[in-house]
C-alpha cells in the first residue's frame, strides 16, 4: 500500500480528501493512482467503466493496493439508471416498479441483492436510493427513479432501501435532498426550481429525507435545485440555510454531504465547478462528486487548488474543510469495517447472477409490478413471432442511451423471428408497413409527455384493434390496445416479465 507523500500538507491533503472524481477506463490510470497515494480518498464509478463483475472486483483491488480504505462510489440505482449493467439493462427494476408494489420487505430484499453484488465487487458507496415524491408528472429527469408522489410511501421505500444497502456494508447516499421531484426542468442542463411554500416543502417534499436520516443513512446527496422559500439566491448544493441551517441542524444529519455532478450545467454555467465545488464546501457539503463528464486529472488538480487557494485567502474556513474531511474519512472506516468483517467469504463468492439466496428477486420484483388492463376485445396470448415497435424518446442524461430498454430482446427469446424497429416520431403508415401482417406490440415511455406517442398510439389501436401496448415509463395515460402492460420501469428484468405476461406465460 502506497503511503501519503511526505511533502503533501495536510490543508492539500483535506482538500484531494473531498473529491470524489470519475476517470476514463476499465482499469485505473496512473494518475488516479497517484493522486490516491496523495490523499485522493474516493473515487466515482460510471457506466465506462464496467465490463463484468470479474473486471470490476479487479479494478476496486488495484483501487485498494494504493490505500485499502479508499470509498469506491457508484451511481447504481437499478432499474433505468444502471452502471453495474449499462450494457445489458438491469436484474432490477427502479424505484416507481417497487413502490407499485408497495411491499417494503421486498424493496427491502432487492436493496439488499443488488448491495450484496456491489459489495462483492468491492464498491462501498451507491449514490442512492432517490427520495424524491415525483409529484410531478412532467418531471424529465426523475420520474420512474422516485418511488412515487406520495411523500409517505416515499419515505417508507426510503427506508427499506438504506437499511437492505446498508445492512450489507454498502453506505447509502439518499438523493436529491431537498427534493427534485417537483421540476419540469433537468439539472444537467439547467437551474431548475421549486416555488412553493415552507408548508408543502415540510409535508411533501421533506418527509422521506427525514425518515431516511432517521434510518441512519450514511450520506445524503444534493440537488442543484432553486427552492425559493428556503434560500432565493442559490441552488440548495451551494445553500448553508439549507445544508447546514436545514439538513445538518434541524434535521440532525450527522453523515456525509455529498454533491451531485459539479459539472452540471445548473451550477457550472452560472458557478463553474471551481468556484461552485469552494461555495458547495462552504456551505457544508463534505464531498464533490465530479466524473459523469469531466474525468480528467487536470479537473481534480483545478479542484484541489481551488479549495487550497479559498482556504489561504479567508474564503473557505480551514476547518470547514477540516470537518468535510473527517467526515470522509469516518464514513471510509466505515466501510473499511463492513469489508474486514465480510472478507472470510471472498469477492468472487457472491457476483455470480443466480447462485445466491435472493438473487432472482429482481425478477420477481418485476412481475409483481406489472399492471395488465384488458382491453374491449378478447386478446389471445401471442403463439407467433409479432413486430415490435419501440417508439424511443430522447433519454436524459442521468439515464443516458447506453443502455437497452424494451422488450423486444426477451420476446425474441420467447417466439423467435420476432421483429423490431425504433421509431421517433414515426408515421403510423410506416409501421403497419413494416409490421406486414404481424401483430404489432407497441413499446413506449412516457407517452402522457410526448404528445406524437400518444398519437401514434392512437393511429395504430384505431387501424389494429388487436395492437398490444407495453408502457415502461410512467403509468399516467389511458389505457389503450387490445391488452395493456404497464411495467413501471425500463430494466431488463421487467421487459422480461412484460414479454412473459405477452405470450402469456407470466409467473
Amino acid at each position: 500500500m502506497t503511503t501519503l507523500v511526505h511533502g503533501t500538507d495536510t490543508l492539500t491533503r483535506d482538500a484531494l480528501t473531498v473529491l470524489q472524481p470519475g476517470f476514463v477506463g476499465t482499469t485505473a490510470p496512473d494518475w488516479l493512482l497517484r493522486r490516491i497515494g496523495e490523499g485522493l480518498s474516493s473515487v466515482g464509478l460510471f457506466g465506462r467503466n464496467i465490463v463484468s463483475p470479474e473486471q470490476l472486483t479487479a479494478l476496486t483491488a488495484q483501487l485498494r493496493a494504493e490505500r485499502d480504505d479508499v470509498l469506491v462510489a457508484i451511481d447504481e440505482e437499478g432499474g433505468d439508471v444502471t452502471r453495474l449493467e449499462v450494457k445489458q439493462g438491469s436484474s432490477f427494476p427502479g424505484n416507481y416498479a417497487l413502490g407499485s408494489v408497495d411491499d417494503v420487505e421486498l424493496t427491502r430484499a432487492v436493496a439488499r441483492e443488488l448491495g450484496r453484488r456491489l459489495a462483492a465487487c468491492g464498491v462501498d458507496l451507491n449514490w442512492a436510493p432517490s427520495a424524491d415524491v415525483n409529484s410531478n408528472a412532467e418531471n424529465p429527469v426523475i420520474g420512474v427513479r422516485s418511488f412515487g408522489p406520495d411523500p409517505d410511501l416515499v419515505a417508507r421505500h426510503t427506508v427499506a432501501y438504506v437499511d437492505g444497502l446498508q445492512g450489507v456494508g454498502v453506505a447509502a447516499c439518499t438523493k436529491h435532498f431537498p427534493g427534485h421531484g417537483d421540476t419540469n426542468v433537468d439539472s444537467h442542463d439547467a437551474l431548475p426550481r421549486i416555488d412553493v411554500d415552507l408548508a408543502t416543502l415540510h409535508t411533501r417534499e421533506l418527509v422521506p429525507f427525514r425518515a431516511a436520516v432517521a434510518a441512519g443513512t450514511k450520506a445524503v446527496m444534493s440537488a442543484h435545485i432553486l427552492l425559493s422559500a428556503l434560500d432565493p439566491h442559490r441552488p440548495a448544493t451551494l445553500s448553508p440555510q439549507i445544508l447546514t441551517g436545514l439538513l445538518r441542524q434541524e434535521l440532525g444529519f450527522e453523515g456525509l454531504i455529498v454533491t451531485d455532478g459539479m459539472e452540471m450545467q445548473a451550477v457550472a454555467a452560472t458557478y463553474g465547478i471551481e468556484r461552485g465545488s469552494v461555495l458547495a464546501i462552504a456551505a457544508g457539503a463534505d464531498a464533490i462528486c465530479v466524473g459523469g463528464g469531466l474525468c480528467d486529472e487536470d479537473t481534480v488538480l483545478q479542484l484541489r487548488d481551488a479549495l487550497v487557494s479559498a482556504v489561504r485567502t479567508g474564503e473557505l474556513p480551514e476547518e470547514r474543510l477540516a470537518d468535510a474531511a473527517a467526515r470522509v474519512r469516518a464514513l471510509a472506516a466505515w466501510t473499511q469495517a463492513h469489508r474486514a468483517r465480510g472478507a472470510g467469504s471472498g469477492p468472487g463468492a457472491a457476483v455470480q447472477e443466480g447462485t445466491a439466496p435472493g438473487a432472482d428477486i429482481g425478477l420477481v420484483a418485476a412481475r409483481r409490478a406489472l399492471k395488465v388492463t384488458r382491453g374491449e376485445r378478447p386478446h389471445a396470448p401471442m403463439t407467433s413471432a409479432p413486430y415490435v415497435a419501440s417508439f424511443t424518446p430522447i433519454a436524459n442524461f442521468a439515464v443516458g442511451d447506453e443502455t437497452p430498454w424494451g422488450i423486444a430482446a426477451e420476446l425474441g427469446r420467447l417466439l423467435p423471428g420476432t421483429e423490431t424497429g425504433s421509431y421517433d416520431q414515426p408515421s403510423v403508415d410506416a409501421v403497419l408497413s413494416a409490421a406486414g401482417e404481424r401483430r404489432i406490440v407497441a413499446v413506449v415511455r412516457d407517452a402522457h409527455r410526448h404528445p406524437w406517442m400518444t398519437e401514434a398510439l392512437d393511429g395504430l389501436v384505431a387501424a389494429r384493434p388487436d395492437t398490444v401496448v407495453v408502457e415502461m415509463g410512467l403509468n399516467e395515460a389511458e389505457p389503450r390496445g387490445a391488452l395493456h402492460i404497464a411495467t413501471h420501469g425500463a430494466a431488463r428484468v421487467c421487459g422480461r416479465a412484460a414479454a412473459e405476461a405477452v405470450v402469456g406465460t407470466g409467473a
